[in-house]
């Protein structure tokens, strides 16, 4: 299971690049006058045209909207909400948009969380079912002086 997390974690982090590859794409030689115009003005200030990861209300990234428990159910569960989120996103991002060579990208994006949102629940399924299974414990038999077999 870990190792799921973390491909999908490296994956999760390809993405935030992409979109901020295609904000770069979509802003880069467009005059600050016109950012400040169409609001994008206080992030023109603080980074120019550079990326730099922010929520649409300007909330910069943060490792802390990344949940772990240690818990494998809490872990999941938290898993397959951020990957609904995320889908819930892009669809968002795809009703704003007209530009085919945004849209695609954001298609592709939308459908990897769908995929991660099945996988994520696929794993979960184990971890519930080994859970829920008898546990047999053996206990080893003693000999005088703890001597061994």
């Amino acid at each position: 299971m870990p190792h799921c997390e973390h491909d999908i974690g490296t994956e999760e982090l390809a993405h935030l690049e992409m979109v901020g590859s295609m904000v770069y794409q979509l802003t880069k030689g467009v005059p600050a006058k016109v950012l400040e115009k169409e609001g994008l003005g206080a992030y023109y200030t603080d980074h120019a045209h550079a990326v730099y990861p922010v929520s649409a209300a300007g909330n910069p990234f943060t490792a802390a909207y990344i949940q772990s428990k240690g818990d494998p159910l809490a872990d999941l569960t938290e898993d397959l909400a951020a990957e609904q989120k995320a889908r819930a996103t892009y669809e968002n991002l795809i009703n704003l948009a007209d530009d085919p060579d945004v849209l695609e990208p954001l298609k592709f994006l939308r459908e990897r969380e769908i995929v991660h949102f099945q996988r994520f629940g696929e794993v979960l399924r184990i971890v519930q079912d080994t859970l829920a299974e008898k546990k047999y414990y053996v206990q080893k038999p003693i000999y005088e002086n703890n001597a061994a077999y």
